[in-house]
């Protein structure tokens, strides 16, 4: 096998991409989703932050309020701390619902809705010492290193800008009352944060294209790939020679089977012959029920010998039966003279008695646009008689 058959230099086709997604193999961006993530939490926040936080401290305050029949029975302080605690969820809750919405939403921008069993099923190369070792030490190992430093530094870089541009206002928020001094750091925290998640973008956007195209590298075929894939899907062409071959045995061996119904059988003599029936009750033309050449013909010819079928030598006709008719059809129009004198012929035969001699051998004649060559190609002769 040459190295350039073998070296996967070819785009996936359709069907390795098919087989691969139903593998759970697509092409996905982890960071995109995170950065989706955290850049629309933050931007919620910031839009219903000091609402959220107003009902959150009002419910948990109103949580540690205890009445008397509360200090009296403290068996009842479990279902008043989670009755407490399911309002406080409920208010949470929109924000669970939206990060959510949010991860399957992003991890399907690059790679589309998909849930595979088989992605869950466990693998080999998981646990193979040498696949863990060459993912350790792999490209993209390296690849991954370089995108934890890039995020690690793009992080602390606006961390210490976030930091320092609010320096003067966290100095400030010391001579703050305790409500004021809450909301300003809580405002300033949700700023950094989503200063941080615009990082995390940046990553995602350079994450993104190298995934597809890592992806795409990691999918590409050689061309004995493709052959074999080609050949998977259409069949080997040994398995559909086999096939062919095991179709006319099948095809032959019915056509064998339609010569006992035969009524006369033309031969070349040898190279060809062909089976008629005729029903004499019908107005139909002759059919030919059988037709075969050498080897064929030869077959044809021993199996009407076994069912007593006349054999008549006509190396025109003949021939142009067998190049124009196909089987269980009828003789073409053009032939209808010439086979109709050859059956009327062999009927004479098996009806012949003392008192009634059978009809002389005819001369069949075989019109020039029905004239074959042995090799298939229309002769050129004027006229033919058999």
């Amino acid at each position: 096998m040459s190295e350039s058959a073998q070296e996967k230099t070819e785009e996936p086709t359709a069907q390795k991409l098919k087989k691969a997604r139903e593998d759970g193999e697509v092409a996905r961006s982890m960071e995109l989703p995170a950065a989706i993530i955290v850049i629309g939490a933050m931007l919620l926040l910031l839009l219903t932050g000091g609402w959220l936080v107003k009902r959150l401290a009002m419910v948990f305050s109103q949580g540690f309020v205890f009445d008397r029949q509360l200090i009296e029975k403290p068996l009842l302080l479990p279902a008043h701390f989670g009755e407490h605690l399911l309002a406080a969820f409920v208010l949470v809750l929109p924000l669970i619902a939206f990060t959510m919405i949010a991860a399957v939403v992003a991890s399907a921008m690059t790679g589309g809705f998909l849930f595979s069993f088989k992605a869950l099923s466990p693998k080999s190369a998981k646990i193979s010492p040498i696949q863990g070792f060459k993912r350790i030490f792999g490209t993209h190992a390296a690849v991954e290193l370089g995108k934890a430093i890039l995020k690690f530094t793009l992080v602390s870089v606006v961390l210490w800008w976030s930091l320092m541009s609010n320096m003067d206002d966290l100095i400030l928020i010391g001579r703050m009352d305790l409500e004021p001094a809450l909301s300003a750091a809580g405002t300033m925290l949700l700023q950094s944060g989503l200063w941080v998640a615009l990082s995390l973008a940046v990553i995602a956007m350079v994450d993104v294209p190298y995934q597809k195209y890592a992806f795409t590298k990691r999918m590409r075929m050689s061309v004995q790939d493709i052959k074999d894939e080609f050949k998977q899907m259409e069949g080997s062409p040994e398995v559909k020679a086999q096939i062919r071959r095991r179709q006319r045995e099948m095809a032959n061996s019915r056509m064998m089977d339609r010569i006992k119904d035969a009524d006369v059988i033309i031969t070349n003599p040898e190279h060809f012959a062909v089976a008629l029936e005729y029903d004499p009750t019908g107005d139909g033309a002759p059919i030919m029920v059988a037709k075969g050449s050498d080897h064929m013909a030869a077959l044809i010819r021993a199996e009407a010998k076994t069912h007593g079928i006349h054999i008549f030598e006509a190396a025109p006709l003949a021939r142009a039966i067998y190049f124009t008719t196909e089987v269980e059809r009828q003789v073409p129009e053009d032939l209808y003279h010439a086979v109709a004198q050859v059956i009327a012929y062999v009927f004479s035969l098996e009806a012949a008695s003392p008192m009634n001699p059978p009809r002389p051998k005819p001369q069949v004649k075989v019109p020039p646009s029905m004239q074959f060559s042995p090799d298939g190609k229309k002769a050129q002769a004027k006229g033919a008689t058999a």
